[in-house]
């Protein structure tokens, strides 16, 4: 079964971050979390942004980049930032990738990114764009890793409430 984590290096804005937890909830990506957090995990605001997707939610907390990589030694990471050289749709995402996201007003640190830049992917913008929003940046990635998988566990089709579908 494919494994898909989606990490955020010390989010920020709580309700980001409960975004990020409903469409990790929605789509079977495991959450890692990597303090120091602008936040605590029982924050109002994340938990109202997350709804009632808490309960089908993976997530794990560490303290700091390195206690997050050796804890998860043998991933497939991959950097989104706006520095990047590589177009995030050009990259093949194997089982048990790992998206990495940065912190809303710094992004990645740049030492990371410059140490990985065959892995360093971005989301195209217009020039005068800073960055998109976080949730929608990983929004982004997330549909693209299962996009290439196939969508796995996921539904792909829906019902209408009162009518049948018709051919």
């Amino acid at each position: 079964m494919a494994e898909l984590n989606i990490v955020l290096v010390e989010p920020e804005i709580p309700q980001n971050t409960g975004n990020i937890a409903r469409t990790c909830a929605a789509t079977g990506a495991r959450l890692h979390l990597v303090r120091p957090m602008g936040f605590e995990p029982d924050d109002r605001k994340l938990k109202r942004a997350g709804l009632d997707y808490w309960y089908l939610l993976d997530i794990t907390y560490y303290d700091g980049l390195a206690d997050f990589f050796a804890k998860n030694p043998d991933g497939a990471f991959f950097y989104f930032s706006t520095k990047a050289k590589h177009v995030y749709s050009d990259v093949a995402y194997p089982d048990k990738s790992y998206l990495v996201f940065g912190k809303e007003t710094k992004g990645l640190p740049e030492k990371l990114l410059h140490d990985n830049p065959d892995t360093t992917v971005r989301i195209p913008m217009i020039a005068d764009a800073r960055s998109l929003n976080l949730s929608n940046a990983v929004a982004v990635g997330v549909y693209e890793t299962l996009r290439q998988w196939g969508f796995p566990r996921l539904q792909s089709f829906g019902k209408l409430r009162e009518y049948d579908w018709t051919d």
